[in-house]
């Protein structure tokens, strides 16, 4: 904890370096959560600081056991407030790379800490890899709408929304062929909410009916209660 606090304490404010910090594994972040309040998430506030350090935080129920599943999004969601942090749950390589550009663009002109959910899972999964192409000329999308049910979006009366690993379990699922009236969002920014973004897509499905949040935690983990 001790080593934990020295790292934080003299790398929270660098606006001339993107600076990384990443755990083994998402739970250590409870080794640091006292720093987190005290200076953190609520530098700005209380120290009139500029954090902009990014945490990157195996997030995932992959198998690993109770103890190597959860970076505890929840926490984030619940200290997040008057746009004093960024939480992102990325689903591809380009997604990735566009959001450690945009920190970077961001350190002199829009300072946020920045916490990224990275399910260890999706690491050799094909379904998370990008092309040249959308490395070079793409950039960071807060929501990723369902490019096949675009197709037929009048027949389209469910909209699932979800973020992270979950979400690549569903598009990947053997029964998405057989619920031709389902959509898939990716949230792919948890906060700042992307209500605008969100509010796009499903203005795209003249025929909704529901918009359900899926997630694979516990329904008092995660991100349920604040996207409810």
């Amino acid at each position: 904890n001790a080593t934990i606090g020295f790292e934080f304490g003299y790398n929270i404010q660098e606006p001339r370096r993107l600076v990384l910090w990443e755990a083994q594994y998402g739970d250590f972040i409870n080794g640091a959560q006292v720093i987190l309040d005290q200076f953190v998430t609520s530098g700005r506030a209380k120290w009139g600081l500029r954090p902009s350090l990014v945490f990157l935080l195996p997030h995932g129920y992959e198998g690993a056991g109770p103890e190597h599943s959860s970076a505890r999004p929840e926490r984030f969601l619940q200290v997040a407030a008057d746009i004093n942090l960024r939480l992102v749950n990325c689903t591809t390589a380009a997604q990735y790379f566009h959001l450690l550009r945009r920190q970077a663009a961001l350190l002199e002109r829009d300072p946020l800490p920045l916490f990224v959910l990275t399910p260890k899972s999706l690491l050799r999964n094909p379904l998370t890899a990008s092309t040249p192409r959308e490395l070079e000329e793409g950039r960071f999308q807060s929501v990723i709408d369902d490019a096949d049910a675009r197709t037929r979006a009048k027949t389209i009366k469910r909209l699932v929304l979800c973020s992270g690993k979950v979400a690549v379990d569903l598009i990947s699922s053997d029964r998405r062929a057989a619920a031709q009236e389902v959509a898939i969002c990716r949230v792919e920014q948890l906060y700042p909410f992307p209500n605008v973004a969100l509010g796009d897509v499903m203005s795209g499905y003249p025929s909704l009916r529901d918009v359900v949040w899926l997630q694979e935690e516990p329904e008092n983990v995660g991100a349920w209660e604040f996207i409810r």
